[in-house]
């Protein structure tokens, strides 16, 4: 199952598929967000915006508008 980035909940996981026309694609793919990189969501701010995820051993933190570009493939446990 495919979801953006910003619609994954809290403990998801699952592998990135594809980053779309985001004109901040290079900055996302520098951070380690590259295509198949597997990827948990750490935990949301109370009002979804910023998020936490853990990404290639280390955490890392987007703001909303830029994680709706990344498409991931989930998990299903």
């Amino acid at each position: 199952m495919e979801k953006r980035l910003d619609e994954m909940k809290e403990g998801e996981k699952g592998r990135i598929k594809s980053i779309e026309g985001s004109s901040i694609k290079r900055r996302l793919m520098d951070m380690g967000i590259i295509r198949n990189s597997k990827i948990e969501v750490i935990r949301k701010a109370p009002l979804g915006d910023p998020i936490e995820f853990s990404i290639r051993g280390y955490n890392l933190t987007l703001r909303k508008d830029e994680a709706k570009d990344i498409i991931v493939e989930v998990e299903n446990d």
